[in-house]
């Protein structure tokens, strides 16, 4: 891994950002490539949906709707570890969700005069679970769980079809769909799924109704179609390449901290890690281990070209304090903590999609099991934006109820500001419920 040693210095927050480790990622040129299809979906509807899927996955479905007795198969095949898994994972999502909901709440602001805040879930949410390099049944779980809690009442999930399984999702996705009482799934991926989510379309009798909101990780064309169709819908975020960020000092681990670069290496090539550090002895133990534990797991030659690409490093610092300053601009999606004081220092961190703290808090906790959502912001987006949580699924309405008397007693400041700003027909509208105007 190549080393950025900042010992000595203090660069400025714009000096780091152009400095730390970073994938080029280009979502304008993506979005250049993806504008056609998403063209085509809306001029074309399903027949277009299905020639993308033959030119991009390879495979032609037989329905892009999957049939009802596909997905419960697939829940009756599933491995029963698999299963359980699952379905501890479902459950320690709904109680880490539940605490996210929001209190609706009223105020009286004058008497009789009160507002009143609601929370109100969109009507339905199109859920994108990708396929390429791993199959994500969990992404299944983070989505659905955080819309269900939310009160979403009608989901559809899209997820590209394989060949390998003539044209429908992979089985394990269908199956935790099942778990989840998801059962409009849709056998469609990549750009075009967003679009088609969207969009909406129509294939046969079968009806994808537009969405109002659209989650769910991809890779770069799945988020430059996201911006594509942002103010159609709602979208939580342009999610990129997973990454990783490992604040440690000299009482870490190595092997601890070799294993968690490498298991978020073994996502993509294209996958971040970096170890911030103030100690030198321990970059050089991690940098030892990370060879024979890459050897000893399946998918060696992704994690060694991720590790060794411009967006993995160690960098060098002083002290912690450094180190902090490190990853808040550098904004991890994930942040492990390995210090002698790591909930301390965990609670000093601004800029992070999700933290994790101490040596038995492991990136992957949250990926499954942890109740925690891993839907998180990638490529700096945690300095202004939030992991997936029930609030992508929820609007805020105030509610105004004013009896005459307290709108009488607010009608002279109010028509003051409406004459102010040059719209008398604003004080117009008051004056004649006050009984000063017929």
């Amino acid at each position: 891994m190549r080393r950025i040693d900042l010992r000595g210095s203090t660069p400025q927050t714009s000096e780091l950002r152009t400095v730390l480790p970073r994938a080029a990622v280009d979502t304008a040129a993506a979005a250049q490539v993806v504008r056609p299809l998403i063209d085509r979906v809306r001029d074309e509807g399903a027949p277009a949906l299905y020639d993308l899927a033959e030119h991009f996955d390879h495979v032609r479905p037989r329905r892009l709707r999957v049939p009802a007795e596909e997905i419960e198969r697939a829940l009756a095949e599933l491995d029963p570890r698999v299963r359980a898994a699952l379905e501890l994972s479902i459950a320690h999502n709904r109680v880490g969700h539940l605490q996210q909901m929001p209190r609706p709440g009223s105020v009286e602001v004058v008497p009789g005069g009160v507002v009143s805040q609601r929370w109100v879930p969109v009507s339905r949410v199109g859920l994108y679970v990708p396929g390429g390099l791993a199959v994500y049944p969990s992404s299944v779980v983070m989505n659905a769980v955080a819309a269900q809690v939310a009160g979403v009442g009608s989901i559809a999930l899209a997820s590209p079809p394989q060949a390998a399984f003539g044209g429908l999702p992979h089985p394990t996705i269908l199956a935790a769909c099942a778990l989840l009482g998801v059962t409009e799934v849709w056998a469609v991926g990549g750009a075009q799924a967003i679009a088609a989510l969207a969009l909406g379309f129509e294939d046969g009798g079968d009806v994808c109704e537009p969405a109002d909101v659209i989650t769910g990780p991809g890779n770069i064309y799945v988020a430059a179609a996201k911006r594509l169709v942002r103010g159609i819908v709602g979208i939580d975020a342009e999610a990129g390449t997973t990454e990783i960020a490992v604040l440690a000092d000299g009482s870490a681990d190595p092997a601890l901290v070799a294993a968690d670069l490498i298991s978020q290496a073994e996502h993509d090539p294209a996958a971040a890690s970096v170890l911030i550090t103030d100690s030198s002895a321990l970059a050089d133990a991690v940098e030892a281990r990370i060879p024979g534990q890459a050897a000893a797991t399946r998918h060696t030659e992704r994690i060694l070209q991720a590790l060794s690409g411009p967006q993995s490093g160690i960098v060098l610092v002083d002290d912690i304090d450094a180190g902090l300053r490190v990853v808040d601009a550098y904004a991890p999606e994930h942040l492990e903590v390995h210090t002698r004081a790591a909930a301390d220092d965990a609670s000093r961190v601004r800029n992070a999609g999700a933290v994790f703290v101490g040596p038995s808090s492991p990136v992957p906790l949250g990926d499954y099991i942890a109740g925690s959502n891993h839907v998180l912001p990638t490529g700096g987006t945690a300095r202004f934006s939030s992991g997936l949580n029930v609030m992508q699924f929820l609007r805020s309405q105030q509610v105004v109820e004013y009896s005459p008397d307290a709108l009488a007693s607010v009608a002279a400041p109010l028509e003051a500001l409406a004459e102010a700003e040059d719209l008398p027909a604003h004080a117009a509208a008051v004056r004649i419920r006050t009984g000063r105007e017929s």
